[in-house]
């Protein structure tokens, strides 16, 4: 499936540079999409640009005594703008949805969409279904941390994040709908 250049160019992505990173992960990405500062409306000049998504594993890494590499991490530099691509393996993020997890429904439900298939509308289909109450904990949590740096640091970014939580979260709680750009 294509990529969202739309949206991806309305938060002033570089577009032309993202296909290429699905195209270098040696396990099959089933989404991508953009996340961060970009994602929730208020990216800096100095913002990375920040990919979250699902791999998919091969079963001979999933069965047999050795943990799988559930979780891939790699950043890098391309034309001057640093890239952060975190995945999970399908197994592993299903695991995280069905905490209460908005990061990950944030990752999962991202208009920012660098890649996508059929299991990742499938996934989008099933995320109203694990919204619960208790997403509210997570989202004062992350708010309640922020406000805290922002005492410490006076710094303008743990502000808005804290802004963004509190706002994300409650509009989750009131409409059952994850928007992280508030």
């Amino acid at each position: 499936m294509r990529m969202d250049t739309k949206h991806l160019q309305e938060a002033g992505l570089p577009v032309t540079d993202l296909g290429p990173v699905v195209a270098e992960e040696r396990h099959p990405l089933l989404f991508a999409t953009v996340s961060g500062a970009h994602l929730y409306g208020f990216p800096s000049k100095d913002s990375d640009v920040d990919l979250r998504g699902v791999h998919l594993l091969p079963a001979e890494d999933l069965v047999g005594l050795r943990e799988p590499e559930e979780t891939r991490s790699r950043m890098w530099d391309r034309d001057g703008v640093e890239m952060d691509l975190v995945t999970h393996d399908l197994r592993k993020f299903v695991r995280l949805m069905l905490k209460p997890n908005g990061y990950v429904l944030e990752q999962l439900l991202s208009p920012l969409v660098v890649h996508t298939s059929e299991t990742h509308a499938e996934l989008v289909e099933l995320a109203p279904g694990v919204v619960t109450r208790n997403h509210a904990h997570h989202y004062r949590g992350f708010a309640t941390t922020q406000w805290r740096l922002f005492g410490r640091t006076g710094e303008l970014k743990p502000l808005l994040y804290t802004f963004r939580a509190l706002l994300t979260g409650i509009h989750l709680m009131r409409s059952g709908e994850v928007r992280a750009h508030l």
